[in-house]
């Protein structure tokens, strides 16, 4: 594997000097940007786009073209585990992810195989190695999964849902039930983030979207106990580097101390939070990634660099940031504003790293 020309990603994830603060975006590469949707086209579906390794490594590689991103994301989506589960995943124009079956009983996690990642996900894994060795040490390339509890409420809906009635139903009527299927999950998910390690991802990201839907309690011991498992887990160092694990749970800007327990390196934070008071929450416990509301990127250039100055102001100096939008970027983002946004970031962190 070519060395890395570019590490200030994986540096600051680490907490150690770099020269500016890096910045990629979640879902940099999709539907804002014409040349995605001119290869998805071509992929004729978003899933077969997804299980073919040369267009998803175009994708992963096509806002690098555009833009000086500090890192790559594996194109995939978060649902490859349960498909692999054997519960059919396909989507509706217009109505997002959904499951041909779906899990409401004991029998039905029972049933539930735990699959091996390297033959059942190999599509995935062939990804990692074919954008891995296209990237040829450019940036970094960030690996990831869903988190246990995000995983189990689509599979036990059976797609999207804005109230998780089904597998809140699930938690408080049936919870070894639920406990059975997060575990088996986790283990899954242990599996798969290894494989996509050794096939050549350089740091990971757990994306634990419905974290915050949950109490304070039932976070505790129906999501973060089960990221915490997987982070045990985890080979920690791979072609003599780190390999640093980002937990990023969308609503949980109310458990940040909790969080910075499990082991992660660094914690995503959504934009709900201001991220000055989450650095003194968290001390120099972990690093922190975020935390631009996408939708700032509608604003003209000049106020995105606003919301980027008084991003960076509120971290301050010192190492530990990684720029980043609160939540993936909405397709109806331009593709010029989210350019402005990130040479925003390098333009103005410089003095930070001083």
């Amino acid at each position: 594997m070519s060395p890395l020309k570019n590490d200030r990603f994986l540096r600051a994830l680490l907490r150690q000097p770099v020269d500016v603060t890096p910045v990629w975006m979640m879902r940099q590469a999709g539907r804002y940007l014409p040349e995605y949707r001119a290869t998805r086209q071509q992929a004729g579906d978003f899933m077969a786009l997804c299980k073919n390794p040369q267009l998803a490594c175009e994708v992963t590689l096509q806002p690098l073209e555009r833009y000086p991103l500090d890192a790559a994301i594996l194109f995939s989506d978060i649902l490859t585990v349960p498909d692999a589960m054997g519960l059919g995943l396909y989507f509706e124009t217009g109505e997002g992810p959904r499951f041909k079956k779906t899990v409401k009983t004991e029998a039905d996690v029972v049933a539930l195989p735990i699959p091996n990642a390297e033959k059942d996900l190999d599509y995935v894994i062939n990804a990692v190695k074919t954008i891995r060795g296209a990237l040829n040490g450019r940036v970094p390339l960030i690996g990831f999964s869903g988190s246990p509890w995000t995983l189990a409420t689509y599979m036990i809906e059976g797609g999207s849902s804005k109230d998780f009635r089904a597998a809140k139903n699930m938690m408080y009527q049936q919870p070894q039930v639920l406990h059975m299927l997060l575990d088996k999950l986790a283990v899954s998910i242990i599996d798969y983030l290894n494989a996509q390690i050794r096939a050549g991802a350089q740091a990971v990201q757990i994306f634990d979207s419905w974290g915050g839907a949950l109490s304070a309690a039932a976070y505790q011991e129906f999501s973060l106990a089960y990221m915490k498992k997987i982070i045990d887990g985890l080979i920690k160092e791979h072609d003599g580097r780190k390999v640093p694990v980002i937990l990023f749970t969308k609503g949980g800007g109310l458990w940040l101390e909790s969080m910075a327990t499990t082991g992660a390196d660094a914690l995503g934070l959504d934009w709900t939070i201001d991220i000055g008071a989450a650095r003194q929450r968290v001390g120099s416990k972990v690093a922190l990634q975020g935390n631009m509301d996408p939708s700032v990127l509608y604003g003209s250039p000049q106020r995105i660099r606003d919301e980027v100055a008084h991003i960076l102001a509120g971290f301050g100096h010192g190492e530990g940031h990684v720029m980043n939008l609160g939540h993936g970027i909405d397709q109806h983002t331009s593709p010029e504003h989210a350019g402005a946004f990130i040479n925003a970031v390098h333009e103005l962190s410089a003095k930070y790293h001083q």
